[in-house]
């Protein structure tokens, strides 16, 4: 099995010609996001889509929420029923497909039963689960009562789940703040049935930003230098529609745990600045730039480019 200390292949962008546009599905990587939308475009389905698309794959939504959001706070929060958000998963599932897909913010416990339940009934497995519960300014996102459903209901579907540390606390009902204390939550989390387990680091302590990937055997360690600024606004959307994207064009969860965590740090190095609060990244960065390389433990090369 690989590691993210071996080098990552090189993407491959398929040409094509007017004459086989008809064929895109087969042809152009399809990644579908399951999630909420964020008016001020820097997290939930937006932040996905321009993810999607930072990494040449064609993106789809299924609204769960639309939210009245800004770089401030939370001023509303509309949530979809569970009709309507199979309605529009089967319209798009039947028609054009997909190669992986991820969920972001549900909300409520009806949200996440339905979603499971549509999700097991496709039969999908490249999955990413990112279990939004807060959002950057504080507001909730998630209902206190679906915590159990996404525990028993969802998590076991994932290939990989994305929680960060606040995150990973509300599943493990305990507190994370060492190393220590992140692989024995990876552990446990990993008993509730994905394949594997991310834990980002972020929310820490100190000058290194610390992610972990687990699958049950073995640990992985990604580190990145701790950026001093207010703009992370959609972090965790971003790097989870990241590791979709590459899973989408074929890569292993390793590679996409690489290079998600690459094109991560980079949009937020070149964050735009924008609004009075914790603003958005900046998705428009390459994700292979090779000037903003991260390293794992063992200066690795884990670099995706094409």
């Amino acid at each position: 099995m690989k590691t993210i200390g071996d080098k990552l292949e090189a993407f491959s962008v398929t040409r094509h010609s007017p004459h086989t546009a008809r064929r895109a599905p087969a042809l152009l990587a399809r990644a579908l996001t399951i999630a909420g939308s964020d008016s001020g475009g820097g997290a939930g389905i937006q932040a996905d889509l321009k993810t999607f698309s930072a990494f040449r794959v064609y993106g789809m939504s299924v609204l769960t929420a639309v939210t009245a959001q800004n770089t401030v706070g939370v001023q509303g929060v509309e949530t979809l029923s569970p009709a309507f958000i199979t309605a529009q998963f089967e319209s798009v599932v039947s028609d054009i497909g997909l190669d992986a897909l991820k969920i972001g913010m549900l909300g409520t416990a009806a949200v996440v039963v339905a979603v499971a339940t549509m999700i097991a009934k496709a039969g999908l497995t490249n999955l990413v689960v990112d279990p939004v519960m807060v959002a950057k300014s504080g507001d909730h996102l998630l209902a206190e009562n679906a915590v159990h459903a996404l525990r028993t209901r969802l998590l076991p579907l994932a290939l990989v789940i994305t929680p960060n540390l606040p995150e990973a606390e509300a599943l493990v009902g305990g507190p994370i703040r060492t190393l220590y204390e992140m692989r024995e939550a990876a552990r446990r989390l990993h008993a509730l049935g994905p394949h594997w387990v991310v834990i980002k680091g972020g929310h820490g302590g100190g000058d290194t930003v610390t992610d972990l990937l687990y699958d049950g055997q073995t640990f992985d360690r990604l580190d990145g230098a701790r950026i001093d600024t207010p703009h992370t606004h959609g972090t965790g959307c971003t790097f989870s529609a990241a590791m979709t994207a590459c899973l989408a064009r074929g890569k292993t969860v390793p590679e996409a745990f690489a290079a998600a965590k690459q094109y991560t740090h980079a949009a937020i190095v070149a964050a735009p600045g924008l609004g009075h609060g914790h603003g958005p990244l900046n998705h428009l960065v390459s994700p292979w730039d090779e000037s903003n390389r991260v390293k794992n433990a063992e200066d690795a090369e884990g670099l995706c480019h094409d």
